[in-house]
């Protein structure tokens, strides 16, 4: 699992996520609040919210693309 953070349509940064901590309160925000942080000037000249989701990354292996071109 990851969580990711956006501003707009622009992705702006993913980390991974232990996921048997997902459900301990604070966990998440912990994270959240560092990435308010650490990017707070950009989201200050970007004057929009952050919005962050937490998903699942999908894992392509080199087979299926190649069948997938096909």
């Amino acid at each position: 699992m990851n969580l990711m953070m956006f501003l707009g349509n622009d992705l702006i940064e993913s980390v991974p996520l232990e996921l048997g901590r997902i459900s301990k309160p604070g966990y998440l925000g912990s994270f959240k609040r560092a990435m308010k942080v650490k990017y707070q000037e950009l989201i200050r000249q970007c004057n929009e919210k952050p919005e962050f989701f937490v998903i699942e990354p999908v894992v392509e292996s080199k087979n299926d693309r190649i069948k997938s071109e096909r």
